[in-house]
């Protein structure tokens, strides 16, 4: 019998998936490809989403980037949209948790975070889906597994400490941002274990559709209202970022998620999420110069040996 996959319509959002039955162990050429390939579309994600937010407020950037995503999933999905009634109530909760709170809380917490730092916080989506499974599934949290959420917590603090003197605007952490970021990680990690359970019932595609527009249609209004409060300023590298996300990240990164599962093993497939951050911070000191310190390479030190400690399986399955 096929186990649960987690499906995810968030750069940062992958969490570790549990195995299907039947996959080929052997990691070919194209499979390793495409997982690089995979961590670096998925890396950039907040860095992308940090210059989109620069002139563009979050919840209307949020609202853009699923605007383009939106329409394109309903084109893949072809006829596989149908849902049974009793499934709607669910499905549009899924989507205002997952897309709406979800991605308009990493919107607001990249604005208030330096790009190097709200990867790294994301990177803990992960360690939350360990609880959620833990409350919802009834999966047993270890000692291990205690030990390494608390030291991704530590590393959180010391990320978020870093910056403030000697860095610009765009590089700056807020409270308020970083304060943003795990609520962001919370709503998404538990959008993961949720989504679980309905594509197992419904299917992948029906679920992921039509949860994405209704976490859509939720956030028109608030974006609207935003529209009206908030200066704004439509920019080619807004609209490139927005492109990027809703393409590349949400759709195409969707793709090339599945057909992974489809080929390799997942407990190999998923450790595309430990060279995100790699990409992503790469990325930040890029573009946008920001300082990896000894204090923030200290907290991404304790927030990835957190994240092994407590997703690691205490023996391989395939």
């Amino acid at each position: 019998m096929p186990k649960k996959v987690f499906v995810s319509n968030n750069a940062s959002d992958i969490a570790a998936t549990a195995p299907i039955t039947g996959l080929r162990a052997s990691l070919s050429l194209k499979s390793l490809s495409l997982m690089l390939l995979l961590a670096l579309m998925w890396g950039l994600s907040i860095p992308i989403t940090k210059i989109g937010v620069g002139t563009i407020p979050p919840m209307t950037f949020t609202a853009m980037r699923f605007l383009v995503a939106v329409p394109l999933l309903m084109c893949l999905s072809g006829r596989r949209l149908r849902l049974p009634w009793r499934a709607v109530p669910s499905v549009i909760a899924l989507g205002v948790m997952g897309i709406t709170l979800g991605n308009v809380a990493q919107s607001f917490g990249v604005q208030g975070t330096s790009a190097s730092a709200g990867t790294i916080i994301s990177a803990t989506i992960p360690i939350f889906i360990v609880i959620f499974a833990a409350l919802r599934l009834k999966q047993p949290v270890i000692g291990r597994q205690w030990v390494g959420l608390l030291a991704a917590f530590a590393g959180i603090a010391l990320v978020a400490i870093k910056g403030g003197a000697g860095v610009d605007e765009m590089s700056k952490n807020t409270l308020a941002g970083v304060a943003w970021m795990p609520v962001s990680a919370v709503a998404i990690a538990f959008y993961y274990i949720w989504s679980a359970e309905l594509t197992e019932k419904y299917g992948t595609m029906p679920v992921v559709t039509w949860n994405a527009l209704a976490g859509l249609v939720a956030i028109i209004p608030l974006a609207l209202w935003e529209i009206e409060h908030t200066p704004m300023q439509i920019t080619t590298q807004a609209v490139s970022a927005v492109v990027y996300l809703g393409v590349m990240v949400t759709v195409a990164g969707l793709l090339v998620w599945l057909h992974l599962l489809r080929t390799v093993p997942a407990r190999i497939a998923a450790s595309v999420q430990y060279l995100q951050p790699v990409f992503g911070i790469a990325a930040a000191s890029i573009l946008f110069g920001d300082e990896l310190g000894l204090m923030f390479a200290a907290g991404v030190a304790l927030i990835l040996g957190g994240l092994a400690l407590a997703v690691r399986n205490k023996r391989a399955t395939t």
